[in-house]
This record gives C-alpha cells, sequence and structure tokens, in this order.
C-alpha cells in the first residue's frame, strides 16, 4: 500500500517558465524583482475532494526554503487548499484567480486599493490562500467576490472542506505562518484580507511597511 507524502521541489525560473510569466501577462519589463531573484516551486496539497495534486506556486528566492516548510507543516496538519496555480493562467488577473479560488503567491501588479503602489505580490512576498472562503472585506463589509458572502461570518461550523478552509485568528494554519514570520490579513485594519499573507522583506519599498493598514496584494 502507498503511503501518501509530502514533496516539493525548488526551481530558479527557467525560459519555459517565464515565458508563461510574460505571456500571462504576470510579469513584464518594469517589475520590481527579475525573474532570476523568483523561484518556481512544485508541492504537494490536500484538496478539497479527499484527494491530493500538485500545485505550482512562484515566490521570492529568499523566501523559497522557508514557504516549501509551511506548506510541509499545512499538509501534516491536514488543511485544504483547492487549487494551486500560477497567475499567469488567468492573465495576471486577480479576480479571476480569486474568482477560481486559486491559491496563489507572485503577480506583478499594484495594491488593489487603485493606488500606484507595487503590492507584496510584486516581489514575491505574499501569498493569497484560498481566496473564496478566505475574501478581502472593505472597510464598509463590502465583499466584491459572490461565492464568499457566505464565508462573511468568521465562524466554523462543520468537517466540510470549504469550511475547513476558511482561516480564524486561533487556527493552526494561521499560527504557521506567523510562526516563520508571516502577517496575516485577518489582522488587519480598518481593512480585513483573510487570504492574505506577507513577509516583511528589505527589497519591498520602505512604505509598505504599513501593509496592515490597507489591502495590499
Amino acid at each position: 500500500m502507498l503511503v501518501a507524502e509530502f514533496q516539493a521541489t525548488i526551481k530558479p525560473v527557467n525560459r519555459y517558465i517565464k515565458q508563461r510569466m510574460i505571456e500571462g501577462k504576470s510579469w513584464h519589463k518594469g517589475c520590481p524583482v527579475a525573474p532570476s531573484d523568483l523561484r518556481y516551486i512544485r508541492l504537494t496539497h490536500k484538496n478539497f475532494y479527499r484527494s491530493e495534486r500538485t500545485g505550482e506556486m512562484i515566490v521570492h528566492k529568499d523566501v523559497a526554503d522557508e514557504v516549501v516548510e509551511i506548506f510541509r507543516e499545512l499538509y501534516e496538519i491536514g488543511y485544504p487548499i483547492r487549487q494551486m496555480r500560477l497567475v499567469s493562467d488567468f492573465k495576471g488577473s486577480d479576480w479571476r484567480s480569486i474568482e477560481a479560488d486559486n491559491s496563489s503567491a507572485f503577480n506583478c501588479r499594484n495594491v488593489s486599493t487603485g493606488r500606484k503602489k507595487w503590492s507584496r505580490h510584486a516581489y514575491g512576498l505574499a501569498i493569497d490562500l484560498n481566496p473564496i472562503e478566505n475574501p478581502f472585506v472593505n472597510r464598509r463589509g463590502y465583499i466584491a467576490h459572490r461565492a464568499s458572502y457566505r464565508f462573511k461570518k468568521r465562524r466554523h461550523r462543520s468537517n466540510a472542506f470549504a469550511d475547513r478552509a476558511m482561516l480564524l485568528k486561533n487556527d493552526e494554519a494561521v499560527k504557521i505562518f506567523e510562526a516563520h514570520g508571516w502577517k496575516w490579513g485577518g489582522d488587519f485594519s480598518p481593512y480585513k484580507d483573510y487570504q492574505h499573507f506577507a513577509k516583511e522583506h528589505n527589497t519591498t519599498q520602505p512604505k509598505e511597511n504599513k501593509e496592515n493598514k490597507e489591502k495590499s496584494e
């Protein structure tokens, strides 16, 4: 009998992946990091259908090992992830990626508040996890994605996969990220960004250290 186990690989962004990023509009000239500063990760995760998948993600090279360890720990506690694909598969559209409930990291774009300011995702230093179950909620309580409305009330009600994917303050999944020094968007004010985890790093602009005061993926 085969016993499933966590597996992961970390590789530099090669020509093929770079071309996917360019054609998929997730990277272009003028982005704050070069493809050589990023790493392409493939890793095992548990999904919503009692099985396992191999997901893919791009992050900054300085956090790649750490990200693998975080997802190893998420795998070990049985945290489910619906899917994990590059944002390039959605033509760089954060909206379309969220609509597909896709967990992702790197995307060269500005913050979602409309300001001309690089997102943490543009550095490969932010991860969005199960964004439908963990929506961005603005200061007025508005949620842009209709499928997320049933997750506006933040409490676990069952052992269903979608319910288990919902992130609450004292959940093991949140504590795993925080133990590695990642900040959780559920602690932001006046916004709440329950899907979002970000890592401080000196490659980012100094003003971005105020990320917990605004939506900045």
